[in-house]
């Protein structure tokens, strides 16, 4: 029996009930059918009695000189016509003048009598010669109000149970429909309740639940269940640390989740959704979700039923992308590099043939014209910017202009220094933004991009430090300057797939810029295309400012997801 479903259980539990309930309520309406009939008789027999006890013929025949000759015949009557077993009347002292047995005439009257002596109706169920009866006894009185003789009206037990027995059919009716109702309500809950506990037993259940629970605070991934109304019935520790929820076990409507509004939609609307990336003020999520639909009971056919809700894991992408953006950088260094080597070789060969034409002090003013003019820019920015990562991004991304045919015009003031804002955020600001400008300025007929960084204070205010951006492209319009930096969003008009690596890079400098809660905005250059202004707020000291939860720095953005976005 261990091992029968938690369903045929309660089925068989619930139809020992109804047996036992159906027996029991047999049994009450048997001996209420019984009590009834016997009232019924009793009060029966009491009409009768008061009805001859009334007729001022008995009183004349008792009170006359053979009361036997003149009552016999009229009890007998009475009997007959109304069912009675026995009508017996007697004078005070018992002494019977009736009775169905004509031979127990004149012998003393079996049974209580002190009652109707009193003067007073009384009941009882006695056995006498006719055997156990139940029996009404009413005084016969004068004008006077003195008792004068008895009067005793009865039927047997025997045909009172016959009234009864009577009765049976309708009480095995009641039962046994009270049975069948019951069975059949027990047998639909239990396929019910089958269809809800997928066939398993109470053991079945006990080990499921103690898995999924264990599953669902085990694993790394945040991992939450939504009902098909769109709430947050279920959720492990690692989903409500990154949707900051306070881990309470009250179900919580995906629309008020404090979380952007394309994960809101996406929990919400119950869709299937693989591997989107969504970004929250500081983190990178990957979404996955899928509809919870519950599987068919063992046993029975493949029925297509909706779903239950969904279920939704969340992957931290953070540092993966933070060590994603420092791979993308280097890249970016490596294809200056091997850009420059492939320039220098031009230059390295143009020297050689100078020399060998004999022409010496043209190839020496050749070389040292190409040597200052590499080394320029290099020194204004080594100079201008005291951290290395952004030293190699800015050098980079000058020999990526310089590839790409886009003069990039860098106005780095002697003061602006990283000081305690993470470098590697920095990197993520500074390597979309230009991305971003290089993309609109190679469609131009100057391409050209100006980038700005100085240190900004005033009054009493914290010194900021303030990037600025622009480009030589065809500018946004006012529409469209308040959803570049939105997630998925993009002016290229062919990414606008999450995840898909187009419409997320301006989304990254955004999430960058609200860790170090600094400012972005966007305008119209002075000369046409756009300009992007950053400032945030810091220290001279060295820090880690902007860093996530003290761990590894947010996500560095690759420079090949620069997009306007």
């Amino acid at each position: 029996m261990s091992r029968w479903s938690l369903a045929r259980q309660f089925f068989l539990a619930q139809l020992v009930f109804i047996l036992v309930l159906s027996t029991s309520l047999s049994v009450i309406l048997y001996v209420d059918a019984a009590r009834g009939v016997n009232d019924a008789a009793a009060e029966r027999m009491v009409a009768v009695a008061t009805a001859i006890a009334l007729e001022p013929a008995v009183l004349e025949a008792v009170e006359g000189p053979a009361p036997s000759a003149a009552l016999q015949p009229y009890a007998v009557e009475v009997m007959d016509s109304l069912g009675v077993d026995f009508i017996t009347i007697m004078a005070t002292d018992r002494t019977r003048y009736t009775h169905r047995n004509p031979a127990q005439i004149g012998k003393p009257y079996l049974g209580s009598v002190s009652e109707a002596l009193a003067g007073r109706t009384q009941t009882e169920t006695y056995a006498g010669t006719l055997g156990p009866s139940i029996r009404s006894i009413v005084p016969i009185v004068d004008d006077s109000g003195t008792v004068r003789a008895m009067v005793a009206a009865g039927i047997t037990v025997d045909r009172a149970a016959i009234a009864r027995n009577a009765q049976l059919p309708l009480v095995a009716f009641i039962a046994l429909g009270a049975l069948a109702l019951g069975a059949l309500v027990s047998f639909l809950l239990s396929r019910r309740l089958r269809v809800a506990t997928l066939g398993m037993g109470p053991a079945e259940l006990a080990r499921t639940f103690v898995f999924y629970d264990s599953v669902l605070h085990s694993v790394r991934e945040g991992l939450l269940l939504t009902d098909a109304a769109g709430r947050l019935v279920l959720y492990n520790d690692q989903a409500a640390r990154l949707l900051g929820l306070d881990g309470s076990q009250e179900p919580v409507a995906a629309s008020r989740l404090a979380v952007p509004p394309s994960l809101r939609d996406l929990l919400s609307s119950g869709r299937r959704a693989r591997d989107e990336v969504h970004l929250t003020d500081d983190r990178v999520l990957v979404v996955n979700q899928e509809p919870a639909v519950p599987p068919a009971p063992a046993g029975r056919g493949n029925h297509a039923q909706g779903a239950l809700g969904t279920v939704t894991t969340l992957r931290d992408h953070t540092e993966i992308e933070a060590l994603t953006g420092q791979v993308e950088t280097m890249r970016t260094l490596t294809d200056a590099l091997r850009s420059q080597t492939h320039e220098h070789a031009n230059r390295l060969h143009t020297i050689v043939s100078l020399v060998e034409l004999g022409r010496n002090a043209d190839a020496l003013d050749f070389a040292t014209r190409d040597l200052q003019q590499s080394q320029r820019l290099t020194d204004e920015v080594v100079q201008a910017i005291d951290e290395p990562f952004i030293s190699a991004l800015l050098l980079g991304k000058a020999a990526q202009a310089n590839e790409r045919g886009i003069e990039l015009v860098p106005d780095i003031a002697a003061d602006a220094q990283a000081g305690s804002l993470n470098p590697v955020d920095l990197v993520t600001i500074i390597g979309n933004l230009l991305d971003n400008a290089f993309d609109e300025a190679a469609g131009s007929e100057e391409p050209r991009v100006l980038l700005g960084v100085r240190r900004v204070a005033s009054g009493n205010t914290p010194p900021e430090l303030e990037i600025v951006v622009e480009d030589s492209g065809n500018g946004l319009p006012d529409s469209e300057k308040a959803k570049v930096f939105e997630f998925g969003y993009s002016t290229k008009g062919s990414g606008d797939i999450p995840g898909g690596g187009r419409g997320i890079g301006l989304a990254l400098v955004r999430q960058a810029v609200q860790r170090f809660a600094g400012t972005l905005e966007v305008t119209d250059a002075d000369h046409g295309g756009a300009r992007f202004t950053v400032r945030l707020p810091y220290s001279s000291g060295r820090g880690t400012t902007g860093a996530v939860d003290g761990s590894a720095a947010p996500p560095a953005v690759s420079t090949g997801l620069g997009s306007r976005t």
